[in-house]
């Protein structure tokens, strides 16, 4: 018997690319020392992993994170990132481009001056291999804020903070929404193509196709959802149920992304500042300890306490009605009473306790009151005048609100 040899099936692109995350990252950053040297890869200090299924609405919450975390600079946008003809073959297909054309071009956009406190990054990472690159970029980012943080380039090299979002849909609702995608744009570019115009947006075969919606939502379950799960035990990770409309998944985010001081800020900014309480601490128990003083100052001070309150009335409440628009009003008072120290006090508790903010200053003047005519010596007395600062919500007539 003859035995042929069997000719090897031809490598594709995938079997091709190379896998080692070790190689990936090493090569990409030692382009990068070369291109822009050691003190000049300086990335961004906040870094948002923002991924989740097509259709889970990236795009449409970019714009709202960026706003809640105080971003100024646009999002980058993986796939938007990607242009070369092969790229573009592989996302109309509904594949994904190769891991190492990816790193290379994201970390170079990662160095632009924009993105230098903050940015949003939309769909990455989407493999294995890339978790890997972000934890080895990551790594790097910390060495060399160990390494410049005794340095006047300090400031250059802070410490990174990570946020991994999800947002979270099924099967169903993804393909429904990659489809009813695909009808919206086909009918602006229409619109567009009537009327002689060129503002055309991006048309995608997947967003056409049911078939092709399917296979993109099974290529995220198969290749990008098991490493996203990864990140959660790596960074700061937050999985949001995206299912409901914009209003319900805009809430979710807000509760994921409370502002954390201890996990933000510097470790030795943190440890500088932290002796402070922090304002919702103190706020928690600011209504029960009003209660108490108001209390005390009917069963304790009694006199003292009616006499203030009459003067709210009689002198402060007319002034607070003239500025109703406004929603602010300045009373000036001079009244002896206000030498107790616990009236100025009474005065500020009745405003909370009512609803108002109330401010009060002691300001110091000398008035003449008498001149000696021999010697020409102006004798003055001084007076103390207290002045009440007043806000509260004003009308909205005339000032221009909904």
């Amino acid at each position: 018997m003859v035995l042929e040899d069997t000719p090897p099936a031809a490598a594709t692109a995938d079997d091709l690319e190379v896998k080692d995350a070790q190689v990936i990252f090493g090569n990409v950053w030692a382009e990068l020392e070369v291109e822009y040297g050691r003190e000049n890869l300086r990335f961004s200090k906040e870094i948002i992993l923002l991924g989740g299924a097509p259709g889970s609405g990236k795009g449409t919450n970019t714009a709202f994170i960026t706003k809640a975390r105080g971003l100024t600079c646009p999002p980058i946008v993986i796939s938007s990132l990607l242009t070369t003809p092969e790229a573009e073959r592989i996302k109309q297909s509904g594949g994904m481009v190769g891991d190492r054309e990816v790193i290379g071009i994201l970390f170079r956009k990662l160095l632009e001056p924009d993105y230098r406190d903050g940015c949003i990054l939309d769909g990455f990472p989407r493999t294995r291999v890339q978790v890997e690159c972000l934890k080895l970029v990551i790594e790097k980012m910390n060495q060399l804020y160990r390494e410049f943080h005794k340095t006047p380039l300090a400031i250059n090299f802070r410490k990174p903070t990570v946020h991994a979002m999800v947002l979270f849909i099924d099967e169903k609702t993804s393909i429904e929404r990659q489809l009813q995608r695909g009808r919206v744009v086909a009918e602006h570019n229409a619109k567009v193509r009537a009327e002689g115009g060129t503002d055309f947006w991006e048309e995608r075969d997947t967003d056409r196709d049911p078939e092709a919606a399917r296979q993109r939502y099974r290529v995220f379950k198969e290749k990008t959802w098991d490493a996203l799960q990864s990140l959660r035990e790596l960074y700061h990770y937050h999985f949001i149920n995206a299912q409901g409309d914009i209003h319900d998944v805009e809430q979710n985010i807000l509760r994921e992304l409370d502002y954390q001081s201890s996990l933000e800020l510097d470790p030795e900014t943190y440890d500088t500042v932290r002796h402070i309480p922090l304002a919702s601490e103190i706020v928690v128990h600011a209504r029960q300890e009003l209660v108490r003083r108001m209390d005390s100052y009917q069963l304790e001070h009694t006199d003292l306490f009616c006499q203030v309150v009459r003067i709210i009335e009689d002198r402060f409440l007319p002034i607070v009605l003239r500025h109703a628009i406004a929603g602010m009003a300045v009373v000036n008072s001079e009244d002896p009473v206000f030498e107790h120290p616990l009236a100025l006090a009474m005065v500020i508790d009745v405003f909370a306790e009512r609803g108002f903010r109330a401010v009060a200053n002691v300001n110091r003047a000398e008035v003449p009151r008498r001149v000696d005519l021999q010697t020409g010596e102006i004798h003055c007395e001084m007076k103390r005048i207290y002045r009440f600062q007043i806000r509260f919500r004003g009308s909205a007539i005339r000032r221009g609100e909904p």
